[in-house]
């Protein structure tokens, strides 16, 4: 035959894998063809060969658009079966000329198609073996890195605290410098309480049971997010604007929410220049509760971006504060249990936002 094809066929699509043309048939790999303009449509439909050794002498092909389209006196087209009775494709072939197609080609060609499926079998197991052995490195890598980077942010809050414990039980310390003590004390508490409801709350997913919310009758978020802000200005470096305008009450579940704007703001202390403030901004808008977090700095690069809201993502790489790259996860966990999302925008002159946006629903 003049010109062999290995196809790959759709209900839409007919695409040339592999070729041999001996007569400039003008098909290469990857090249398409309208597949309503194919007899492999015919195969697909009856999964059975179909074998015309010379088109001029069959009644059914010989005034057929396909063979007058493409120009060929016979041809022969086999289907290729997966071991799971899908189908595949076809390996078809045709000639300008007529041939004597015996049942040993017919058989030849079956033949060559089931090695084909057994090869394409062999293909994806291989890739499924290549994928899940991947996928068993970056789980270890991960695991060590998890153990690791759980190590370090839960060491240096612990060793804050027993550190300031012995200074004031040591030694006989000023009011002042009690003072400057006690709130360096609280913002290490709060570091590893942070990490540690980040980390109940990423296990329990992975358990199955998800982000639990509790939002079955209409609250006040006002002075939940009003006690989340005060409480992080005690222990923040930066300072915090905040405006907050929510007249009414909205259904949802305030100590999830007060945990999601408190990872956010986390995420700004740590990420945003101390030289400017956190600014806060919480309203009602068109239907929707907006909660919005900005910070200075340097901007998230957009390959960054694609992924921070993937557990162990973090912004530049850091290991500190939000070092297990769960706080943002949780935050868009919780957004995603209201029905909900987290967008975030990042540029040089405007900084880095997070805004919560979902329905304000009352009934």
């Amino acid at each position: 035959m003049g010109f062999t094809a290995i196809a790959r066929v759709t209900e839409d699509r007919w695409i040339t894998c592999a070729s041999l043309d001996r007569v400039s048939f003008g098909l290469l790999p990857g090249d398409e063809l309208e597949v309503g303009s194919t007899l492999c449509q015919e195969v697909r439909g009856s999964r059975k060969p179909v074998l015309i050794p010379d088109v001029d002498a069959s009644e059914t092909y010989r005034d057929h658009h396909t063979p007058r389209q493409y120009g060929f006196k016979s041809y022969i087209s086999v289907p290729i079966i997966r071991s799971d009775d899908s189908f595949w494709g076809t390996l078809c072939a045709i000639d300008p000329y007529p041939q004597n197609l015996t049942p040993e080609v017919e058989k030849l060609f079956q033949l060559f198609a089931r090695l084909i499926a057994r090869e394409l079998d062999r293909q994806e197991e291989l890739e499924k073996g290549r994928a899940s052995l991947q996928s068993e490195r970056d789980t270890a890598r991960l695991r060590e890195e998890f153990i690791a980077i759980v190590g370090h942010d839960l060491r240096n809050p612990i060793a804050a605290v027993s550190s300031g414990l012995r200074m004031m039980s040591e030694r006989d310390l000023s009011p002042e410098h009690t003072a400057q003590l006690i709130p360096e004390m609280q913002r290490a508490l709060t570091r590893a309480s942070q990490i540690i409801t980040n980390l109940m709350d990423f296990a329990r997913g992975r358990l199955g049971a998800g982000i639990e919310v509790d939002a079955t009758s209409p609250v006040d978020l006002e002075p939940v997010f009003r006690d989340v802000i005060n409480e992080i200005s005690q222990v923040a470096v930066q300072p915090l604007d905040y405006e907050i305008d929510l007249p009414d009450k909205i259904i949802a579940d305030p100590q999830r929410l007060g945990q999601l704007l408190s990872n956010l703001l986390g995420n700004a202390l740590t990420h945003g220049d101390s030289a400017h403030p956190i600014v806060v901004e919480i309203s009602e808008q068109a239907g929707e509760l907006r909660v919005s977090v900005n910070n200075q700095g340097d901007p998230i690069p957009d390959e960054v971006i694609a992924s921070l809201f993937q557990p162990f993502s973090r912004q530049g790489g850091q290991k500190s504060l939000q070092g297990l790259g769960l706080g943002l996860y949780i935050a868009s966990e919780i957004a995603r249990a209201h029905a909900g999302q987290i967008e975030v925008a990042s540029t040089k002159s405007g900084g880095t936002t997070f805004t919560l946006r979902m329905p304000a629903k009352r009934a």
